[in-house]
């Protein structure tokens, strides 16, 4: 089982290939057609809306704030909403990525291990047991559900003597995920308080999250970037195998524990300032996996980057919809998002990993 991994491993271009450097240029500009685009979408996402603002008009009423109806739109609602959104896409897209490659499969997202379930209970526990009904209090309460759901589950996976494998991870997930659903139906039932809150939370949105609810999630999200970022060379060595990853000096344990850690942090954040988006930690790494190959040192900029541009585009989307309404993201992007992602599997090469 070593030897063909081994030999595959041969038969990759040497990076200073003429072939590895074609690829490596095409790699970087792409990041920088991203870029644009992104730029872009957040151009997009302060100007559009229910009133539309010309560019030229922000960006006057941005150096030259006039305390009117159009500076405070722009600075106090649209600029956050739109910072929010690209954390949190940037944020699940890597999530999506490390979720996929740890327990090799094609199909997970970010809520497959149970993290997302995790932040729901904590909310639905904190409205119910403490009346907590504000966004900026109930955040702390959905990240700390995270992180706890996250270690459960670790630990649950690691009862072998092999330690968490991407079976085990999935089983302990879905088991947590059963679990804690269940707890968090039980009590919507009895509280219609808690039903209220939940349901809108549930739907995912960036509607109505500040400037403040950005910098409490912020850090983690942060964090949660940089552990992905550490954890990417080791993934590499995993997607050979355990035994070649062991054999080539990797420490598996470690490297699961910390992508599981970066996953938490991401995932729980994400959902703890907007509630849980779906859709979008299962696209964005399939469609930069198509650019970037299975390198994930080039797979998780590019994965994060995608899930900006896709979740800013899906907000002004819901902006303009309906008109003078507005329908949330999560509720965008799982009816434009699901059809195209069932096109996208359909085709081999996108799904195999």
């Amino acid at each position: 089982m070593i030897e063909p991994a081994l030999a595959e491993r041969r038969r990759r271009p040497r990076a200073d290939s003429p072939a590895a450097v074609t690829k490596g240029r095409r790699r970087v500009i792409g990041l920088v057609i991203l870029l644009a685009l992104l730029g872009a979408a957040a151009v997009a996402s302060v100007s559009v809306g229910s009133r539309f603002i010309p560019l030229p008009q922000v960006w006057h009423l941005l150096l030259f704030p006039d305390g009117g109806e159009a500076g405070t739109i722009v600075r106090e609602l649209r600029i956050p909403r739109t910072a929010l959104g690209v954390l949190i896409g940037v944020a699940l897209g890597v999530a999506g990525a490390l979720m996929q490659s740890h327990t090799r499969n094609p199909i997970a997202d970010p809520t497959l291990l149970g993290i997302a379930y995790g932040a729901a209970c904590a909310v639905v526990m904190s409205i119910f047991l403490l009346g907590i009904t504000s966004i900026a209090g109930y955040v702390w309460f959905a990240l700390a559900g995270a992180l706890l759901a996250s270690v459960a589950v670790f630990a649950l996976a690691s009862g072998g003597s092999r330690g968490p494998t991407p079976v085990t991870l999935v089983l302990a997930g879905a088991a947590m995920t059963a679990l804690l659903s269940g707890i968090t139906s039980a009590i919507v039932l009895l509280d219609q308080q808690s039903l209220d809150v939940y349901r809108f939370w549930r739907v995912g949105s960036l509607v109505g999250r500040h400037s403040d609810v950005i910098w409490q999630v912020l850090p983690f999200i942060a964090v949660g970037l940089l552990l992905a970022l550490v954890n990417a060379p080791g993934l590499n060595a995993l997607a050979l195998g355990d035994d070649v990853a062991t054999a080539l000096g990797q420490r598996v344990r470690l490297t699961r524990a910390t992508g599981v850690l970066a996953i938490a942090l991401l995932t729980g954040a994400s959902v703890a300032a907007a509630g849980p988006i779906g859709f979008l930690g299962l696209m964005a790494p399939h469609l930069a996996r198509a650019v970037t190959g299975p390198d994930h040192r080039w797979l998780l900029p590019y994965a994060g980057m995608l899930g900006a541009v896709i979740i800013l585009v899906a907000d002004v989307i819901g902006r303009i919809v309906r008109g003078t309404g507005e329908v949330e993201v999560g509720i965008i992007l799982a009816v434009v998002g699901a059809p195209f992602f069932i096109a996208l599997v359909r085709r081999r090469r996108l799904i195999a990993l």
